[in-house]
């Protein structure tokens, strides 16, 4: 009797795994923004990871956004402060731009998304600096906190989560935001707060703020699923 050609592998719920493997594929080269910078980070966690604790520690404070660096090198060290990792954990950040980042590129766009997930890196990182230089000046914070090491991805995170706000369904996107107003606003009141706090905080309002950019994509989203009446 001839034999039966196998048919493809499923797993699971029963869906083919090709088919599973090819949404995949779909969902990461359809975000070539978010997976280049996720690549790019894979690659210099690796790096930091084969330095000793004294000169990565050296090597972070001369690509922090602290207020030294941003007074000799602000465009440098604003660009250089998003492509590292403080901590060397890769793969919490390898998921949150997979949910978020992943999400808004696919929803706006790639120039659209860059452009919010930029604009909250940039002014998050101004206005909390802004805050631990008046902090400095009034003698709440200590002079050697101005060469603070302060890198990574999480303001211009924060932002996009933010502005994911406008993606959510009525009535949702009114309890998604409280949530993450309360989520990002708590240890902005609680004893221990930071500068860093405030700047996450400060990228929240600004993704917030990033509606008009949202609007062409709002659009087409209720034109494909229109209210029912």
């Amino acid at each position: 009797m001839p034999r039966k050609r196998p048919g493809p592998t499923t797993k699971g719920n029963g869906r083919p795994a090709g088919l599973r493997a090819t949404a995949v594929r779909h969902w990461i080269t359809t975000a070539p923004g978010t997976y280049i910078w996720l690549t790019v980070l894979f690659v210099t966690t690796v790096v930091l990871h084969r330095m000793s604790p004294a000169f990565e520690d050296a090597f972070l404070r001369d690509r922090s956004t602290n207020l030294h660096e941003l007074s000799q090198n602000p465009v440098r060290v604003l660009i250089s402060s998003a492509f590292w990792i403080d901590g060397g954990r890769w793969l919490p950040y390898a998921v949150l731009f997979t949910v978020f980042h992943a999400t808004a590129e696919h929803w706006l766009g790639t120039l659209r998304w860059l452009a919010v997930a930029t604009t909250a890196h940039v002014v998050a990182t101004l206005v909390s600096e802004g805050v631990l230089a008046w902090a400095i000046r009034q003698d709440h914070a200590p002079q050697s906190a101005a060469d603070a090491r302060d890198i990574g991805v999480s303001y211009a995170l924060a932002g996009v989560i933010a502005v994911l706000t406008y993606r959510v369904p009525r009535p949702w996107p009114y309890v998604y935001a409280f949530a993450v107003l309360v989520f990002y606003g708590i240890p902005l009141v609680a004893d221990g707060r930071t500068f860093t706090d405030v700047g996450h905080f400060t990228a929240v309002l600004t993704g917030l703020a990033c509606y008009p950019l949202t609007r062409n994509a709002r659009e087409r989203g209720e034109t494909k699923h229109p209210t029912a009446q």
